[in-house]
C-alpha cells in the first residue's frame, strides 16, 4: 500500500510541470505609426518639460478642484457599475481556481454496508445464506494524468481571462472618473450659459420695456417693439433649455456616482472650477500598450493561444487513473483487524480514433484566436485615434479661445455703438438687435470653448490610460 501511494506522488509530480500544445505567443506589432501625429494641428500639443506622464498620475493629483475631487470618491465606492466590473473579476477569480484545481486529483474518503441473501439454488451449496460485507477506502476517481497539457491549457485560458476581467475593471474605474468629471463639467458650463440667458433676458426686458415707453411718446415705431419682443421670447426660451440641460447634468451626475449629489459640491459655473494638472503625452505610441482596454484585448488574445493548445491535445490519447486503498471485511467489527486490507488500481487509456468534432473544434479556435487579433489590434488603433484627436484638440483650442474671447469684446463694441447710433436716430433698432444677438452667441460660444478646453484635459488623460489608481 506505502508502494502504491509512493507511485501515485510520483506520477503526479512528474506530469504537473510537464509540456502543453499551446503556440508560444508573440506581441503583434502594433498597427499603427510609432510617434504621435504631426503637422499645424499638433504643433502646441506637446506639453511643457516636466509634466508627468498620464499613466503615472494618481486621478487624485490630476484633479485639482476639491469639489470635484470629493464627488468622484464618492463614485468609486457607491457606483454600480464599477461594483459590477469588480464582482465580475472575483468569478473570474473562482473560474481560474477550479481550473488549476482540476490538475490535482480530488481524494474521498468512503464508507459503504452491503447485506444480500443468495437463495439456496444460487449459492453453490443448496443452502440460502446472508451475505454481509463493509469497507472503508481512501482513493481518487478518473484523475486525467495531463500528459498533452490539455487541464494546463485550459487552466492557462481562465488565469488570461481572469487578468483580462481584471483590466476590465481599471478600464472601468478609468471611464467612471472621466464620465463623472465631464459630467461635472458640462454642468458648470450649463449653469453658466443658463446665468447668461437669464442675465440676458434681464437687459431684453429693460430695453424691451424703454422702446415701448418711447412708442408710446412717438420716439419709436411699433415694429421696433414686436423686433425687440422677439429677442424677450428668444432669451426666454434659452432659460428654459439652459434649465431643463442643467436638471438633467445633475441627473447624470447622479446616476454616475450612485447617490445624490449634495447641492454644496456641485459647480455653479465653469470660471470657479480649477483647471486639472497638465500631462505629457511623450513621443512614442507604444506606452499605448500599457492601457487596461489594450491589455484587456492582449490577454484574450493569450487565451486563444491556450485553447488551441487545449484543443490539440484534445487528438491525443488521454490517460486517467482511479485508484483506492482501505479496509474491507463480512463483519463491521473486523474492519480493521490484520489482515483487512484492501486496494485498486485501475488506469485508463482512451485513444482518438475517429472523431470529427475534435479537428472542427480545433479549427474553430483557430479562427477565434484571428477574431481575438484583430480585436486586438483595433483596439490599438482605436486608442491611436484617440490620444490623435485629444492632441489635436490641445494643439488648436488655444487659438481658438483667444479668437473667441477677441469674438466676444469685439461682439460688446458693436453693440455698445450701436445702441448709441439707435439713441441718436441714426440707425434703426435692427442693427441694435443684430448686435445683441451677436454678442450673445459669442458669449455662448466662449463657454463652448472653455468647455472644451477643459474636457479635452480629461480626455486626454483617460485615453492615456490615466485614473487607474
Amino acid at each position: 500500500m506505502n508502494g502504491c501511494r509512493y507511485l501515485l506522488l510520483g506520477v503526479a509530480a512528474a506530469f504537473l510541470g510537464g509540456c502543453t500544445l499551446a503556440p508560444k505567443y508573440t506581441r503583434p506589432e502594433p498597427p499603427v505609426p510609432a510617434t504621435w501625429p504631426a503637422g499645424p494641428p499638433y504643433d502646441n500639443a506637446q506639453a511643457s518639460p516636466g509634466a508627468p506622464a498620464a499613466a503615472g498620475l494618481a486621478w487624485r493629483e490630476f484633479f485639482t478642484d476639491d469639489r470635484l475631487r470629493k464627488i468622484i470618491e464618492s463614485a468609486l465606492n457607491d457606483n454600480r457599475d464599477l461594483r459590477v466590473a469588480a464582482l465580475n473579476v472575483e468569478r473570474a477569480r473562482a473560474y481560474y481556481g477550479i481550473r488549476r484545481a482540476e490538475l490535482l486529483p480530488t481524494v474521498n474518503a468512503t464508507g459503504s454496508g452491503s447485506r444480500q441473501r443468495i437463495p439456496g439454488d444460487l449459492s453453490g451449496n443448496g443452502n440460502a445464506k446472508t451475505v454481509e460485507q463493509f469497507g472503508v477506502n481512501l482513493g481518487m476517481a478518473s484523475w486525467e494524468i495531463d500528459f498533452f497539457g490539455r487541464i494546463r491549457s485550459l487552466k492557462d485560458a481562465a488565469l488570461l481571462e481572469y487578468l483580462a476581467t481584471a483590466q476590465a475593471r481599471s478600464g472601468a474605474r478609468i471611464q467612471l472618473v472621466s464620465g463623472v468629471a465631464n459630467a461635472y463639467l458640462t454642468l458648470a458650463a450649463d449653469r453658466e450659459t443658463l446665468n447668461l440667458a437669464q442675465s440676458t433676458l434681464d437687459s431684453r426686458r429693460t430695453a424691451h420695456d424703454l422702446i415701448r415707453k418711447r412708442r408710446d411718446i412717438g420716439l419709436a415705431t411699433e415694429l421696433d417693439l414686436r423686433q425687440a419682443q422677439t429677442r424677450v421670447d428668444a432669451a426666454r426660451a434659452d432659460v428654459a433649455l439652459y434649465s431643463r440641460l442643467a436638471a438633467q447634468d445633475e441627473n447624470t451626475l447622479d446616476l454616475l456616482v450612485g447617490s445624490k449629489v449634495p447641492a454644496g459640491l456641485l459647480p455653479d459655473n465653469l470660471t470657479l472650477v480649477s483647471p486639472a494638472r497638465e500631462i505629457s503625452p511623450g513621443v512614442s505610441s507604444e506606452v499605448l500598450l500599457d492601457r487596461p482596454d489594450i491589455l484587456q484585448a492582449e490577454n484574450r488574445l493569450k487565451a486563444a493561444d491556450a485553447n488551441i493548445g487545449a484543443a490539440r491535445a484534445a487528438l491525443f490519447p488521454r490517460i486517467s487513473l482511479t485508484t483506492a486503498f482501505g479496509t474491507a471485511s463480512g463483519e463491521l467489527s473486523g474492519l480493521f483487524k490484520s489482515g483487512s486490507e484492501s486496494w485498486n488500481f485501475s488506469p485508463q487509456v482512451v485513444v482518438p480514433i475517429f472523431d470529427t468534432r475534435a479537428w472542427s473544434g480545433l479549427k474553430a479556435i483557430k479562427v477565434e484566436r484571428e477574431i481575438a487579433l484583430a480585436q486586438y489590434e483595433k483596439a490599438i488603433q482605436a486608442a491611436f485615434r484617440e490620444v490623435a484627436d485629444a492632441l489635436a484638440v490641445r494643439g488648436t483650442v488655444e487659438n481658438h479661445l483667444s479668437a473667441q474671447r477677441s469674438l466676444v469684446e469685439a461682439a460688446s463694441e458693436i453693440l455698445r455703438l450701436s445702441d448709441a447710433r439707435y439713441a441718436k436716430g441714426i440707425d434703426s433698432f435692427l442693427g441694435v438687435l443684430d448686435a445683441q444677438r451677436s454678442l450673445y452667441s459669442a458669449q455662448q460660444g466662449l463657454i463652448a470653448v472653455r468647455l472644451t478646453k477643459l474636457a479635452n484635459q480629461v480626455r486626454l488623460y483617460a485615453v492615456m490610460g490615466g485614473g487607474s489608481r
